[in-house]
This record gives C-alpha cells, sequence and structure tokens, in this order.
C-alpha cells in the first residue's frame, strides 16, 4: 500500500509538473534549496525519496517541452555537441558493465550523469527577455536571506538542537570548537556550500547594477549573509572559491573590456568596503571558528597539496583497473543505500577515491574520462567565446559570473554532488541563453527605431 501511494503520488507530481514547464523549471529550483526542509524535519523518515523529488518535478518539464511543438533551440554539429554525444555513448555502454553487479545501479548512474543536461537547451525558451532574467536571478537571489538567517541560528545553537540535524534526522556530527559546521535549508554542508558558492558568483554582477534602492541594499544583506555565513560552515575550499572568484573578475574585466571595468568598480567598490568592513564584527565567532579549522586540522598543513593533487588523481587510478572501469554509478555514494532497498546483489567493489576526477576514472576508465573533462573543458571555452562576443554589460558579467564558476570548479563534483550538478548545466545554458537575449534586445531596438522596416501586426 506504502508503495502504492508512493507511485500515485510521483505519477500526479510529474503531470501536474507538465501542465507548465516554465515555472516547473523555475519550481525546481527552489526545491533544490528547500528539499532539505523536507529531509531533515518534515518527512525524515522519507528522505531517500524526497532526494527525487526535483528529478521527478524536471521529468514532467522535460515531457512538456521537449514533446511539445513549439520553437526549439537546433542542436548545433560543433566540437561540443560531437564530444558530448561521445561521452553519453560510453557512459551508455559502461552502465552495462557487469562489475556493476545489477543494471538498476547503472541506470542510476546515467541519470546522476545526464539528468540535468537537457536544462542547458530549455533556457532561451524559459527567458524572453533580459529583463526577464534579472527578475529571475533578483527574486532567486533573494531567497538567501531566509536560509542564511537559518545558518546563522544553527551555528548559534547546541549540534543537540533540533534545527542541526542532516538527512533523515540525523544529529549533525561537523563541528568546530563546540560550533555547528552550518546546512541552512540542506541536508548537508556539500549542499549549503554549493549554493553559496552559486549565489556568491551572481550576487557580485547584480551589485554592479543600477538598481532601485530597496533592491540595491537587498542585494547588499544578501552578499553579507552569503560571505559572513561562508565562515560558518567551515569550508576552507568554498573561502577560497569566492576570493579565487573576486580576483578573477576583476582581473578578466580590466584585461577585456577596461571601460565596463571602471563603470563596475564604482557600482561595487562600496558594497565591497561595506561586506569588509561589517562581516569581522557581525561574524567574528564565525571566523575565528574557521580560522581555528583552517590551521588546527589534521589536514591544515596539506591544504593545498590536497587541492591540486585532484588533477595528479587520475594518473594514480589508471593504474587500478587499467583500459576499463568499475561501471557507470560504481562509485556513487548512494549506491549502497540502494542496493539495501532493492535487494539488489552486490558487484565488485571500487577502490577508495575522494575526488571526482579519480571516481569518474574508476567509473568510465581512461577513455570515459577523457570524455567526459572534454565536455567540461569544451563548455568553459564555450562560455569563453560567448562571453568575448556579447555587448551588453549585463549580459556580459553574467557570462563572466558563469566562467568562473565552471572554472574555478572544473575538479568539483558535478556527478556526486546534485546540487552542483543542476547549478552547473542550469547555468550552462547561458551559452545559449545570453546570445539570443542579446539579439532580441537588438531586434526590438531595431523595430523601436526603424518601424516601417518591420511588418505591421495587421499583415
Amino acid at each position: 500500500m506504502t508503495l502504492l501511494i508512493a507511485l500515485v503520488a510521483i505519477v500526479a507530481l510529474v503531470l501536474l509538473s507538465c501542465l507548465n514547464w516554465q515555472l516547473t523549471v523555475k519550481v525546481a529550483l527552489v526545491v533544490v534549496i528547500f528539499e532539505g526542509v523536507l529531509r531533515k524535519w518534515v518527512l525524515p523518515q522519507a528522505s531517500d525519496l524526497i532526494y527525487f523529488l526535483k528529478d521527478f518535478v524536471l521529468l514532467g518539464a522535460y515531457i512538456r517541452y521537449y514533446l511539445s511543438s513549439e520553437l526549439k533551440s537546433p542542436f548545433e554539429r560543433n566540437s561540443l555537441t560531437i564530444v558530448l554525444l561521445m561521452a553519453i555513448g560510453w557512459t551508455v555502454f559502461q552502465a552495462f558493465n557487469p562489475s556493476l553487479g545489477s543494471l538498476v545501479i547503472g541506470f542510476f548512474g546515467l541519470k546522476a550523469y545526464f539528468f540535468y543536461i537537457p536544462l542547458m537547451w530549455m533556457l532561451p525558451a524559459l527567458f524572453q527577455s533580459q529583463e526577464e532574467l534579472y527578475k529571475f536571478l533578483r527574486s532567486y537571489l533573494l531567497l538567501a536571506i531566509p536560509v542564511c538567517l537559518l545558518a546563522v541560528a544553527q551555528f548559534f545553537s547546541p549540534p543537540s538542537s533540533l534545527i542541526n540535524v542532516y538527512a533523515g534526522g540525523e544529529e549533525a556530527n561537523a563541528t568546530v570548537a563546540n560550533a555547528v559546521r552550518v546546512t541552512g535549508t540542506f541536508s548537508y554542508i556539500v549542499g549549503y556550500s554549493t549554493y553559496l558558492t552559486t549565489c556568491f558568483s551572481f550576487l557580485i554582477p547584480m551589485l554592479t547594477l543600477p538598481q532601485t534602492r530597496i533592491w540595491r541594499w537587498l542585494t547588499f544583506v544578501e552578499a553579507l549573509l552569503v560571505v559572513g555565513t561562508s565562515f560558518m560552515t567551515g569550508a576552507r575550499a568554498l573561502v577560497l572559491y569566492e576570493v579565487l572568484f573576486v580576483v578573477g573578475y576583476a582581473s578578466v574585466l580590466v584585461l577585456t573590456q577596461p571601460s565596463i571595468a571602471a563603470r563596475a568598480t564604482k557600482q561595487v567598490i562600496l558594497p565591497i568596503v561595506l561586506i569588509s568592513a561589517l562581516v569581522p564584527i557581525f561574524f567574528s565567532n564565525a571566523i575565528d571558528t574557521f580560522t581555528s579549522r583552517a590551521t588546527t586540522a589534521s589536514d591544515s598543513h596539506m591544504f593545498l597539496e590536497r587541492a591540486f593533487s585532484a588533477f595528479g588523481e587520475p594518473g594514480q587510478v589508471m593504474q587500478l583497473k587499467g583500459f576499463d572501469g568499475y561501471g557507470t554509478g560504481a562509485t556513487h555514494q548512494a549506491v549502497s543505500a540502494l542496493r539495501k532497498a532493492l535487494n539488489l546483489p552486490l558487484g565488485e567493489a571500487p577502490p577508495l577515491s575522494e575526488g571526482e576526477m579519480g571516481r569518474i576514472v574508476l567509473e568510465l576508465g581512461p577513455l570515459g574520462f577523457v570524455f567526459w573533462y572534454g565536455v567540461r573543458l569544451l563548455l568553459i571555452f564555450s562560455i569563453w567565446r560567448v562571453f568575448l562576443k556579447l555587448k551588453t554589460p549585463f549580459l556580459r558579467q553574467l557570462a563572466l559570473a558563469t566562467l568562473l564558476l565552471h572554472l574555478i570548479n572544473i575538479t568539483s563534483q558535478v556527478v556526486f554532488n546534485n546540487t552542483l550538478g543542476i547549478y552547473y548545466w542550469f547555468f550552462s545554458g547561458f551559452i545559449f541563453l545570453l546570445p539570443t537575449l542579446e539579439y532580441r534586445q537588438f531586434l526590438s531596438y531595431q523595430q523601436y527605431v526603424y518601424p516601417s522596416h518591420f511588418p505591421s501586426s495587421s499583415n
């Protein structure tokens, strides 16, 4: 009966999501933020099922969009498409790897790799104008305020507090100097850190915009909370990302378009100065605990070594299995729970590997690694080309933010961190969206300036 009720609910959710795919995609992005609330406090006993909630929502959007007759962005025959198809083909082949012990694991692995990729081609139809995109980002980033305020409450609450739990109601056990490493509305620290990374990336362009006073102040508060609670996570990679992002953002603008850099600096200099002054005042305890972890943790002396070792990990792992891999999904953290829930046969146990680069080699082998990271490098190159071609300052800065999000996260887990996965492929769609928005804006301007050159609505 429980299984039947769950299946009916899933079918109803997918059908409901088919009604308005544009709204459904935006709702899915909100679900990313708040699914942890359901997994931790509302229905902890259904935590594993809620893990797939946003996927069921997106499935309805995919069905409605890709099976509808509305005009879609064409698939271009370029190097990105070709390498992506090769990566898909090889990953599907590895889903049948006998080392997995079950095809179910292989199909689950395919979902982890490719389920969010269709978002890329949906974006040009999701936003019709630059103003619509701006309003969406503005509203979405506004959600950071309640999420971060919850994180502040978690930081000043004891580990045994009801608000300091992980998915399934498990008590939070990651602490620094008796302070909890906060998770906000997310199930685990990595999800919240990924969310802060994404918010920070797009708050910087928003701070450079000439917004109304109320929205400018709200954007400033969002940035202050994002930076402050970044220290509360205890995640050194997150703080390093924010530093690298600011340096990279300013450097690229100065080197490629000094005039835009000068205007952007005038808009963002005051918020940065205020944030730099206020964070040590309001988040002094967070900074102290972060500093304590950064300097006294058992691996603090080799943090940078660990960060760069991700690039050498694939070569070390390649020696373990040779040309083959253990199969798509073999190293996914949810596989053990999936085997237990469905009583699946055990497969060949792959060696442990911390970074995604090593895990991709273990699952897909050297050839699959080349295909997969070929796609990620080509995405970076494609975003760079879009950034150079764009003329509209706001769209150009969004392209730069996306470029740095991809570049700095080149070794981060896109496959095994579904929060980063959905953000990664959604913002990859800016490759197609931003040039489309600029072209639509140009046509609108042409029609306004030269109305006689365009057919009237009555023709």
